[in-house]
């Protein structure tokens, strides 16, 4: 009985991780690990911008990423965001923020 409180508080963090951040609009998923995907959509938007683009490690190990559309800057500008898969294996991606976002969205999933 006095590992109940400790069940239900495994059980209730994890179902707080299975979900998306707040304020992100998922996109899609890969087969690719994070890292693989952060640095094709970098590249992609670099390419169709010639501008830098900044990205930033948010998990040790590059596990997670967020990378940030051209011309907008970490920690509140509009970002792909590529977390490990919360279902299986794999990566899972979002879009933080409304900058180009159709243009934005059409370059992630390609990565995908």
């Amino acid at each position: 009985m006095k590992y109940l409180p400790l069940i239900a508080l495994t059980v209730a963090i994890s179902a707080c991780a299975a979900q998306p951040p707040a304020g992100v609009q998922s996109v899609g998923q890969s087969q690719q690990p994070p890292k693989a995907v952060a640095t094709c959509i970098a590249q992609k938007w670099a390419d169709a911008s010639q501008q830098q683009v900044v990205s930033q490690n948010t998990l040790a190990n590059d596990q997670a990423m967020d990378v940030y559309v051209p011309g907008q800057q970490p920690p509140n500008g509009a970002a792909a965001v590529v977390r490990p898969a919360y279902n299986g294996p794999g990566t899972w991606v979002g879009f933080r923020g409304n900058a180009a976002g159709g243009q934005a969205t059409g370059a992630i999933s390609g990565c995908l």
